[in-house]
């Protein structure tokens, strides 16, 4: 890591990279299978109150998910950078959110109902031995500063939608 930092701040345009996509093929209903250039392939589909087999994790757990997985790879990696071994790291990721804007609905108001969370927590387990809890707090703050997918959430970030139609309508 600290070979890459070095390179980094010498050469910052070597930063700057396109990431993997993402590719999600439907299969049927509301199953979903997404793919990794690397073969990973991951399966979502809804529960079954929502038209699904709720056998499944949902797109919005995938989200939490990278949230609470992209959260702990960033504190490890300060952590180890700070030259202190960590004896205990849990992240934990969970939203509230409101169905009716998965179906376009409105409010009250005439308002669109949000199809987002709309509030996410995130708590962090940890330990370090001869690590003071301020310090262990200092770096889960600049862990979450740094964390992509938290960036990700926290900031708006433009989405290009661009929409190809297969075969005559």
């Amino acid at each position: 890591m600290q070979r890459v930092e070095a390179v980094l701040k010498r050469r910052p345009e070597a930063a700057l990279h396109d990431d993997a996509p993402a590719i999600a093929r439907w299969e049927s209903g509301t199953r979903v299978v997404s793919s990794h250039g690397n073969g990973t392939r991951l399966l979502t589909d809804m529960p079954t109150e929502l038209g699904g087999s709720g056998g499944q994790v949902t797109p919005g757990w995938l989200v939490r998910a990278g949230l609470a997985s992209c959260l702990a790879t960033r504190i490890a990696m300060g952590a180890a950078a700070s030259g202190f071994e960590l004896t205990t790291l849990e992240v934990s990721a969970s939203s509230r959110s409101d169905a009716r804007g998965l179906f376009g609905m409105l409010e009250a108001t005439g308002a669109p109902v949000g199809a987002g969370p709309r509030d996410v927590q995130v708590i962090v387990r940890i330990a370090a031995a001869g690590v003071s809890p301020e310090r262990l707090r200092i770096l889960i703050e600049e862990s979450d500063r740094c964390s992509p997918v938290s960036a990700a959430l926290r900031v708006v970030v433009p989405i290009a939608l661009r929409i190809d139609v297969d075969g005559p309508g």
